[in-house]
């Protein structure tokens, strides 16, 4: 009984098939054990910032020069930022909300989203953009010059002297940039809602403090300062541990912000079931 040959083609396809599935598991498993690397590393990094948080020197001017970079250097692009999406928002709820006669519920209904979860989340990304960039770069360069070398041959501790003032920075500063983007943002809707569609601004702020509370304005400040920690941590790690010349702070920079981006939406889902829940 003869057997029909396989043709090439059918050989090829069984002959790949082992090794693309071994070349699948090997790209998900070198990812694994980065994402484990990477955690180990800025866990490391965040317990020696700890530590250096307790013992002087603490360089105050350092940390001044860093918050005067991350906050007032980041308050124009954040106020755009807020402005514009209060805009927006309020445009598009006028039209849902009209839908079934609910205009007076725009005021309060933006103003929550802005405050709980739009303000956060965006000011976060705009610090990444500007800021958490800046200073992956900035670190990384100085790896690959050999900069963070020279410090440690001069008996300074490279984390407290480097990563200490940019963490404290954004631990202090994106709290403040939320704010700012909450100002913006509310300005946004007054302005769309009462001047653009003839709302009653009585009912707005009526609205408004019926349903809007402080608590809505704390947890939005409280998940930007988690936001500014985890920004100023993961750039700095990420520079800090560059290598390969431009090329690697490149992929260092790049590595820095789709990991921040990341993270930022997943703490921000993670706070938001612990704070609604609270």
């Amino acid at each position: 009984m003869s057997v029909e040959p396989t043709t090439n083609l059918e050989a090829q396809a069984r002959g790949t098939e082992p090794g693309a599935a071994r070349a699948l598991v090997e790209a998900v498993g070198s990812r694994v054990i980065q994402l484990v690397e990477d955690v180990g590393g800025m866990t490391s990094m965040a317990a020696r910032l700890v530590v250096g948080a307790v013992r002087p020197p603490w360089r105050l001017g350092l940390v001044f020069a860093q918050m005067d970079f991350l906050g007032v250097g980041s308050v124009m692009l954040v106020a755009l930022t807020g402005l514009f999406t209060g805009m927006v928002f309020a445009k598009q709820s006028v039209y849902a909300f009209s839908l079934f006669s609910a205009e007076s519920l725009v005021g309060p209904t933006v103003i929550i989203a802005l405050t709980r979860e739009l303000a956060p989340v965006f000011t976060a990304l705009m610090v990444t953009m500007r800021a958490g960039s800046a200073m992956c770069t900035e670190l990384g360069t100085m790896r690959v010059t050999e900069q963070i070398d020279a410090l440690v041959t001069l008996a300074v501790d490279p984390v407290k002297y480097l990563v200490f003032p940019r963490v404290i920075a954004g631990l202090l500063m994106t709290p403040v940039l939320c704010v700012v983007f909450d100002a913006a943002g509310i300005f946004g809707t007054y302005f769309v809602t009462v001047h653009l569609e003839n709302l009653s601004v009585g009912t707005l702020l009526a609205k408004t403090q019926q349903f809007v509370s402080p608590r809505d304005v704390f947890e939005g400040i409280v998940k930007s300062a988690v936001f500014g920690l985890i920004i100023a941590l993961i750039a700095s790690y990420k520079g800090f541990n560059a290598a390969g010349g431009a090329k690697g702070v490149g992929r260092a920079t790049t590595e820095a912000m789709v990991m921040t981006a990341v993270s930022i939406f997943f703490l921000d889902y993670l706070m938001g079931l612990l704070l609604i829940g609270a």
